[in-house]
C-alpha cells in the first residue's frame, strides 16, 4: 500500500512529521507537501505560474517533495507525476487547529482530502484541536495509524473521504469516537488595523471560532468540545439535492 501524505502547514510541520513517523510503520508513505504554509487557502490550485518541486531534507535525510503550491496542487502533482505507481490512500494533516463547521470550506487540509476524492483516491483529513506552539501530536498520530489500519482491514475505505478532528487532551481524557455531521461553527472575523514603518495602513485577519447557541449534538464541533474524536464523512458535491424539486417548481413558468 502506498499512502501520500500532505498538509497545509508546510512540509516541515510537526504534525506531518508525527503522522509520517507512525504511518511508516504500517505502510509505504511519500510526502508531497507545500514548501511554505498554505493555511486557509481552501481548494485553490495554481494556474498562472509554474509549480516548482524540490527534494526536502531533514536531519540530512530525504524527507519528501516540497511544492511551491497549494495542498490541492500537491495532491494533483503527487498522484500524476511524483509517484511511480498508483496511490492507494491520501492523508492530509495533522493540522494544528480543528477543522469543523463552516471553517472546513476554508481549510487547505480538508481541501487536499477532497481533491483526492475528486481524483478517485480514498482520502482523510486529520486535525488536532490545538493552538500553535502548544501541540503534542503523538497521540493524534498513533490514533490515525490505528484508524487507517482498522479501515484497511475492514475494506471500508472504498469511496470514503473522512474529516477527522481530535481533541487536544491526554489520551485517558478522550471519551470515544463520534460519527458526526458538519456543524455551523464558524470563524468570527476581526481585522486588526495597523501601520507599517512607512505609515501605510494594513490589516491582519484574526478571530475565534464561534459555536452557535444551539449547535446540534450530532455536529463535529459539539462532539469535539465534549472530548470526543469527531469523524465526519464528507463529499465534494455541492448540490443541494433537497431543493432541486422546489427550484424546478418555482421556475416552471419562467420564460426566456
Amino acid at each position: 500500500m502506498l499512502i501520500l501524505l500532505t498538509n497545509d502547514d508546510g512540509i516541515y510541520a510537526e504534525g506531518l512529521s508525527a503522522l509520517f513517523h507512525e504511518l511508516s510503520k504500517v505502510a509505504e508513505c511519500i510526502i508531497v507537501a507545500p514548501e511554505t504554509e498554505q493555511s486557509a487557502v481552501g481548494h485553490a490550485i495554481t494556474l498562472y505560474r509554474p509549480l516548482r518541486v524540490r527534494s526536502a531534507r531533514k536531519g540530512g535525510s530525504f524527507l519528501g517533495h516540497a511544492v511551491t503550491g497549494t495542498p490541492a496542487d500537491c495532491v494533483k502533482i503527487g498522484i500524476k507525476e511524483l509517484t511511480d505507481r498508483p496511490v492507494d490512500l491520501i492523508i492530509s494533516g495533522i493540522n494544528a487547529g480543528a477543522n469543523v463547521g463552516f471553517n472546513m470550506l476554508y481549510s487547505g487540509t480538508v481541501s487536499a482530502a477532497t481533491e483526492g476524492a475528486i481524483l478517485g483516491v480514498p482520502s482523510m483529513a486529520i486535525s488536532l484541536d490545538t493552538r500553535r506552539g502548544q501541540s503534542d501530536f503523538s497521540y493524534a498520530a498513533r490514533f490515525s495509524s490505528r484508524l487507517v489500519t482498522y479501515l484497511i482491514e475492514k475494506k471500508a475505505f472504498a469511496g470514503l473521504t473522512l474529516n477527522v478532528n481530535i481533541p487536544s487532551l491526554p489520551e485517558n481524557g478522550i471519551k470515544g469516537i463520534a460519527v458526526t455531521k458538519q456543524g455551523a461553527a464558524r470563524l468570527v472575523e476581526v481585522f486588526e488595523k495597523r501601520l507599517d514603518p512607512r505609515s501605510n495602513t494594513y490589516y491582519w485577519l484574526a478571530g475565534e471560532t464561534l459555536f452557535p447557541e444551539k449547535e446540534s449534538m450530532e455536529s463535529d464541533a459539539w462532539a469535539l468540545s465534549k472530548g470526543y474524536i469527531s469523524i465526519t464523512p464528507i463529499q465534494h458535491d455541492l448540490t443541494c439535492h433537497t431543493a432541486i424539486g422546489e427550484v424546478r417548481h418555482s421556475l416552471k413558468d419562467f420564460v426566456l
